[in-house]
């Protein structure tokens, strides 16, 4: 077994134990022994701590119930990431916060255009990127250092109007410390836009391949059927009449017949660029291990 399953076979072993002082009983329950004691008491301390939530407090607001994941990336190699579209900018504050102290970094997901100054201001001392198009926001903490895996991740988006989603892809798969080369509108209404930037992807030896397209979701089949990485079609919610809003192109990657093609749901940048890292991570790994 390599080193990396045996750190992951740790941190899967950390959720159970129960020395972080969070609560939970120490003993065994008179009459069970063995793994059937050991069993009872573990489930008995999970149950303790989903009744134990962190709560903050605004001055001007009521206390605010926060569970800030900040061992994810090291337990599944995805950072937690805040979806702040049907969040309050007093929860999305509070998040992130909880986020900056425990990893130094906080990924916000579909930032609430009213929710921008405020976050700006709250977080003054701290490195603030935006990416307009998606609305996604990255806080650093002043001394966090990105990491570098060493993954390739290429991102094409069939039209402009596909651009927001296929920049949310690519915001996640550069926060996993992959490098992301992006290529937009180059869709099958003119497709021989796609033949020289697709050809300098694969020279760049991209690791895996993100297809951003609404209408008809034709694009990533064909580029499927051209390359020979794992592509992840991306259907993005435009397009007309029956069938617009991504369900056509939901649909239509669904019953692709090119080989190597997988889905995720309709505007799901983030599912995307998270799949997307996870391969290229992997890949890399393998490289340097190759390369020892």
């Amino acid at each position: 077994m390599n080193h990396e399953n045996d750190e992951q076979r740790e941190l899967l072993n950390h959720l159970l134990e129960i020395s972080d002082g969070l609560g939970g009983s120490n003993h065994k329950r008179p009459g069970l022994t063995g793994q059937q004691g050991e069993e009872l008491r573990l489930s008995e301390d999970l149950r303790q701590r989903q009744k134990a939530p962190e709560t903050t407090q605004t001055e001007n607001s009521p206390a605010i119930q926060t569970r800030p994941d900040t061992k994810r990336e090291q337990r599944k190699g995805v950072p937690e990431i805040i979806y702040g579209e049907t969040k309050s900018q007093a929860q999305i504050i509070e998040m992130a916060r909880g986020l900056l102290a425990g990893t130094g970094r906080a990924i916000i997901s579909r930032v609430p255009p009213k929710v921008v100054v405020p976050l700006q201001e709250a977080f003054r001392g701290y490195r603030v990127s935006m990416r307009e198009a998606s609305r996604a926001i990255v806080i650093y903490a002043p001394d966090y250092t990105p990491s570098q895996s060493g993954g390739h991740v290429g991102v094409i988006s069939a039209g402009t109007s596909d651009i927001p989603i296929a920049e949310e892809a690519a915001v996640i798969s550069e926060e996993m410390g992959c490098e992301v080369t992006c290529v937009y509108d180059v869709g099958v209404a003119g497709l021989h836009r796609l033949v020289s930037p697709l050809r300098d992807l694969i020279a760049r030896e991209v690791d895996v391949i993100i297809v951003a397209a609404g209408m008809d979701g034709a694009l990533p089949s064909v580029v499927a059927g051209l390359v020979p990485v794992p592509v992840i079609g991306l259907p993005t919610s435009i397009g007309y009449g029956l069938g617009g809003h991504g369900i056509a192109a939901l649909l239509s990657m669904l019953q692709t017949c090119a080989p190597g093609l997988s889905v995720v749901n309709i505007d799901n940048g983030v599912g995307a660029g998270i799949t997307a890292a996870l391969i290229a991570n992997r890949v890399a790994q393998a490289r340097e291990h190759q390369s020892r």
